[in-house]
């Protein structure tokens, strides 16, 4: 019987490095993925659902409507989940397409400020309209 040591030498030094192998991200990401996925699905749908409500309707009732909490929680959900989604989901592409490892952590660091950059930039908009601002 081999001991887990045993192995480490199949691990690349990246991969030493991050702590990461088998099935340690792997099946973390996965199972986030499918949870934003059908959160997504669920979002989408009650955020078309506003959009179809509103159109058509002048700007002060645009924004008066942006001002309800319920709308607002709803689109800050939807934002989270989405850019939560499209981070893990470029990473997978990222890890799968990048082969030289130091443009791959270069590339999943820029990934992971991009989204959280726009999920701030997205949520800053959310919460100006409807605190009044």
């Amino acid at each position: 019987m081999h001991s887990p040591k045993a192995h480490s030498p199949m691990r690349t030094p990246l991969g030493r490095v991050r702590g990461l192998g088998s099935a340690r991200s792997g099946t973390d990401h996965f199972f986030v993925q499918r949870v934003t996925g059908l959160a997504n699905l669920l979002l989408a749908i009650a955020f078309i659902a506003i959009v179809i409500s509103l159109a058509g309707e002048s700007y002060a009732t645009v924004r008066a409507a942006l001002g309800s909490p319920v709308i607002a929680v709803i689109i800050l959900l939807t934002l989270l989940s989405v850019t939560t989604h499209m981070r893990i989901g470029m990473q997978v592409v990222i890890e799968d397409y990048v082969h030289n490892e130091g443009a791959k952590v270069l590339c999943i660091i820029a990934n992971t400020f991009f989204t959280v950059a726009v999920g701030l930039a997205g949520a800053f908009a959310v919460l100006k309209i409807s605190l009044g601002g």
